[in-house]
């Protein structure tokens, strides 16, 4: 059997390449930042090459750091939830999975319930950094993301299909001068989001107003916000049928009669051979199910 370094170095390769600073990798794993340095270091003369580009207080991989952990950090995690699991004394299944914030609290967390009466072995970690397809396997197992389209490569399972509402605050449809024709969007703020950047120009098209501009165009990456934004009379928010529909937001109302298809979609997303792994596939079919609209 080939010799292998210290199971200490690659757990503080790891937690560093994950958090980007000694510091913040010491605090997680109890130790002193020369500690944890010293244990990294280790790694790299049991290597014999650099894991790491040292800038100003930080650590960014480099190149083979990056083809390491992208080998060793699944397992590592499996390491971890074995040991979990025979020191609770009962089966613990984890589940690392990037989403989206306005996704989680509008249509994953009022069902979750029925998910852990199901599978109560089941847990999730929830991470809502962005980017999360591009994570798979360093640190997730899987993702709720939302894009056009996914790398063929990937498996997907799309969850839903939309229309792209103008969402205002209902004042806008009060006083002298109400917002009833799409020209007066010339006048306002249009609130997009950064993973939705062509639901203004998807909608402006379906308007007949491919020339219309906005007074002018706020970018987001947090929908709730957005929302927020447009029920404070900031702007009118670009965004989903559904995220209006589950918002049950009384200060808001949909502008405009008009039926735009949106090009976005919510997806679930993971690599093809992560469908073996227990979690993955117990939350990858309770999620059919239960979330993803049965047309599609």
């Amino acid at each position: 059997m080939r010799r292998l370094p210290p199971l200490t170095a690659i757990e503080a390769f790891v937690q560093v390449a994950r958090l980007g600073s000694i510091k913040a990798a010491s605090q997680e794993l109890a130790l002193s930042p020369p500690a944890l340095s010293r244990r990294v270091q280790a790694l790299e003369r049991f290597i014999d090459k650099p894991l790491f580009e040292r800038r100003h207080q930080a650590l960014v991989l480099n190149m083979d750091g990056e083809r390491l952990l992208a080998q060793i950090a699944p397992a590592i995690d499996s390491l971890s939830d074995a040991v979990e699991m025979m020191t609770s004394g009962t089966e613990v299944l984890r589940l690392r999975l990037g989403i989206l914030p306005l996704f989680a609290s509008q249509r994953l967390f009022p069902r979750l319930p029925e998910l852990r009466a199901k599978h109560p072995e089941l847990h999730l970690d929830i991470d809502t950094a962005g980017h999360g397809v591009s994570r798979l396997g360093d640190g997730l197992d899987a993702v709720i993301a939302l894009a056009r389209e996914i790398d063929p490569g990937l498996y997907a399972k799309r969850l839903d299909r939309n229309s792209v509402y103008v969402i205002g605050a209902r004042s806008l449809l009060q006083g002298p001068n109400p917002v009833t024709r799409p020209e007066q969007l010339a006048g306002l703020t249009a609130l997009v989001h950064r993973e939705m950047a062509d639901t203004f120009t998807a909608w402006r098209k379906a308007a007949g107003l491919r020339d219309m501009e906005p007074l002018a165009i706020d970018h987001f990456d947090s929908g709730a916000l957005m929302l927020e934004a447009a029920a404070q009379g900031l702007g009118v928010a670009f965004m989903h049928e559904s995220h209006f529909a589950d918002a049950h937001d009384e200060r808001l109302v949909r502008l405009f009669d008009i039926p735009v298809e949106s090009p976005y979609s919510y997806w679930f997303v993971c690599r093809p051979r992560a469908l073996t792994q227990k979690p993955v596939k117990l939350f990858h079919d309770w999620l059919i199910e239960a979330v993803a609209d049965p047309g599609i």
